[in-house]
């Protein structure tokens, strides 16, 4: 009897042992991202992978709903990582437009800003050449509470035009690329990494340009929104572009639970901005990690770990 008790206290300090080592610093961490046939999912799955085998904690990407679905999902303590684009990310923190209901939220810190999320103004009309030519127009400026829908109410506010100015069509990028071909819109609003599908396929069969947002009408977007930063589209981007176009971005942010400790997001941000190259072999929007770049745009604050990275 002695012998088998013995056995047993030894299989159950052994399988304690096991436990321990299998769950020191591997806390389990879920990770928000968007649908699964967008650059979110899969971009979320790269990073994980780098944050789990480099920062000492378990990382799973799940897919979501995108920015205000992660967003609330870490204030609800679900998620501990998530996406967002640093507008809707502005709008949760101070509570305003897609958030107005809700409420604001300040239980998210930022952990670094990944690419650009560009906004594009594309036409294939003789006659608009700038956004002050939208007036009079029917113009797709995204789907109704949107963050396209936001990006294209700050431009065309800056321009002081209203949508009585325009006819306002509240349609996603393929159905805007569609209604252009059949000249039912004139204009349409895109947020998204250049080059973006619609707009491509749409220059190759019929010839769009992409119109300039810059000068002083670009300074007032910024000045007003702090998330917003310039960019330029370079030349050949589309086919016929043949010269780059200015326009401003909003960023693809990676955002973390403020209740995280200092150090394990230090860690998580070492684990991708260290290991850049690599992602960028893995994942194509890995070639615009730059920790120069991570903090232009931010209106939320960073966490203590990464702003000490």
């Amino acid at each position: 009897m002695k012998i088998k008790k013995v056995f047993y206290m030894m299989a159950a300090l052994l399988m304690s042992i096991s436990l321990l080592a299998g769950c020191k610093g591997r806390d389990r961490m879920m990770f928000g991202t968007g649908g699964t046939a967008g650059t979110y999912y899969a971009y979320g799955g790269v990073l994980a992978q780098y944050i789990t085998h480099n920062a000492n904690v378990k990382v799973t990407a799940v897919s979501t709903g995108g920015s205000k679905v992660n967003i609330q999902s870490i204030q609800d303590g679900d998620f501990q990582l998530g996406f967002t684009q640093s507008d809707v990310m502005a709008y949760a923190w101070d509570g305003v437009k897609s958030f107005e209901k809700d409420g604001p939220t300040h239980d998210f810190r930022v952990l670094g800003g990944l690419y650009d999320e560009t906004v594009q103004l594309f036409t294939m009309s003789d006659d608009i050449n700038s956004v002050y030519d939208l007036k009079g127009k029917s113009v797709s400026i995204g789907d109704i509470g949107s963050g396209v829908y936001f990006n294209a109410m700050d431009v065309l506010a800056a321009a002081d035009i209203t949508l009585d100015d325009i006819n306002p069509q509240y349609q996603s990028f393929e159905a805007s690329k569609e209604a252009m071909k059949d000249g039912k819109i004139q204009a349409a609003f895109v947020v998204a990494g250049a080059p973006t599908t619609a707009i491509t396929e749409l220059a190759t069969t019929n010839g769009v340009k992409v119109i300039n947002i810059d000068g002083e009408l670009r300074d007032k977007i910024i000045s007003d929104c702090a998330y917003y930063s310039p960019l330029q589209i370079p030349a050949e981007t589309y086919p016929g572009q043949s010269e780059p176009v200015e326009t401003i971005t909003v960023k693809a942010t990676l955002i973390v639970s403020a209740a995280l400790d200092e150090d394990t997001v230090y860690n998580m941000t070492a684990a991708i901005f260290d290991h850049a190259e690599d992602i960028s072999i893995e994942n194509a929007k890995g070639k615009e990690l730059d920790i120069n770049k991570a903090v232009e745009g931010m209106a939320a604050p960073f966490h203590k770990g990464a702003a000490r990275y």
